[in-house]
């Protein structure tokens, strides 16, 4: 703790006088880099686990958190390897889907697609990412003279010049076989809804249809290829479906989350840690700016140290005062750096539009970095460890200086005074 006298000298000494404005704008510029380096580091680790995040969140919520796949691409007994999968203890749900590449034709242009038939649940848990028209007409049977209804993405919707209402020909190149060879099939459908899941990947390829449809246009008869499964620890996958992995032996494979993302997310956490340990650096310049002013700031105190000295000030109260100054400056430069942080991050959004018009490029490419919006989520614990490696550093910094103040020998300053 301080005493009255200690705190009002700790205080003089934060606001140095008019003949020390050299001093005052070092302490200045000390508080203003530990605000940029607070700030920036809890902007960048919030912006890569929002990444990591919101990647996880939307790559996991359209497959699962884990994927039964047959290795000759038919499940036929479907309806028994889904008894396995949900009386495992930790699984949530199993679902039967077919996802197969194919093509799509409109308007005389044909691009590769990913079709995708699932249950009618987890089509209407589409709902919230659908853009125009109502996912909820898939599961309907069609109008006498009409097509049976799709769902496109958006990405794919917009390269195409597809809306809603419009007639497309999904073509399979796998048809019935002739006495002339295999034949394509080509089965029209109408354009019944647009998603955007927020991903490029998925809305740039994926068309949705009921289960059935899908497998009326592969000729799998009641067969599927694939099963989405869902625990209620995505993070425990691996451990949680182990025990049914024994059992189901032979044609089918169980890849989970992190199997099927292994390179990307591996990415990211090198990433992570290399951006993290790049810009604690701009911590370590700050503490040294710190200790910068305290040294000029003890040079130029000396002759006051020495008349506190005689007048009885311990050296200990004098490394309290030292230290306690270059503590502040790095307190207050910390809260400041939190709360640049903060509104930096709330309007992200905006400083990225801002950034791209002053520029002129756009430095946010959803066909580039995966999502279409800047996504952030701050964790509190890596915050309080960016707290405690400016306060740190700061209180380090402070060491040299206030023992140099404290060893100060009185008699050797006023010897010339």
């Amino acid at each position: 703790m301080l005493s009255p006298f200690e705190w009002m000298i700790a205080k003089r000494y934060l606001w140095p006088g008019r003949g020390e404005a050299f001093i005052a704008l070092v302490a200045a510029i000390s508080v203003g880099v530990v605000s940029l380096s607070v700030a920036l580091l809890v902007v960048v680790m919030s912006v890569m686990n929002g990444f990591r995040g919101e990647l996880l969140d939307k790559i996991t919520g359209l497959n699962g958190h884990a994927v039964v796949q047959a290795v000759g691409g038919r499940i036929d007994d479907w309806q028994g390897v889904m008894a396995a999968l949900e009386s495992t203890p930790g699984v949530i749900s199993a679902t039967p889907m077919i996802e197969k590449p194919l093509l799509v034709s409109f308007n005389g242009n044909v691009e590769g697609i990913l079709l995708r038939g699932q249950a009618k649940r987890e089509l209407d848990a589409l709902r919230d990412k659908v853009l125009l028209g109502d996912i909820g007409g898939l599961s309907q049977p069609p109008a006498p003279e009409g097509f049976a209804k799709v769902a496109v993405g958006s990405r794919l919707a917009q390269n195409l010049g597809m809306r809603v209402g419009d007639v497309i020909t999904i073509i399979n190149p796998a048809g019935r076989s002739t006495p002339f060879g295999t034949t394509p099939r080509q089965v029209p459908y109408e354009v019944g809804a647009i998603f955007e899941v927020g991903i490029s990947t998925f809305d740039e390829k994926f068309i949705m249809l009921p289960l059935a449809e899908a497998q009326s246009l592969l000729l799998m008869g009641d067969a599927v290829a694939q099963i989405e499964v869902r625990v209620d620890n995505p993070d425990k996958v691996g451990t949680i479906l182990a025990p049914v992995r024994g059992r189901l032996t032979g044609n089918t494979v169980i890849s989970d989350w992190k199997a099927m993302n292994a390179a990307l997310f591996e990415a990211l956490q090198v990433e992570r840690v290399g951006m993290f340990f790049a810009l604690s650096f701009m911590v370590v310049v700050a503490s040294f700016n710190i200790l910068s002013s305290l040294v000029m700031l003890v040079r130029a105190k000396t002759r006051d140290i020495a008349i506190m000295r005689t007048m009885g000030a311990t050296r200990r109260s004098l490394l309290k005062i030292f230290v306690t100054t270059g503590t502040t400056i790095g307190v207050i430069g910390t809260v400041t750096g939190l709360l640049l942080g903060s509104v930096i991050l709330f309007f992200r959004e905006q400083i990225v539009s801002f950034i791209a018009f002053v520029t002129g490029q756009q430095i946010w490419d959803p066909e580039v970095r995966f999502l279409s919006t800047l996504p952030a989520r701050t964790d509190p614990w890596e915050v309080f460890g960016i707290v405690c490696l400016a306060l740190g550093m700061s209180f380090l910094a402070t060491l040299y200086p206030a023992l140099k103040a404290a060893n100060t020998d009185p008699v050797q300053v006023l010897r010339y005074e």
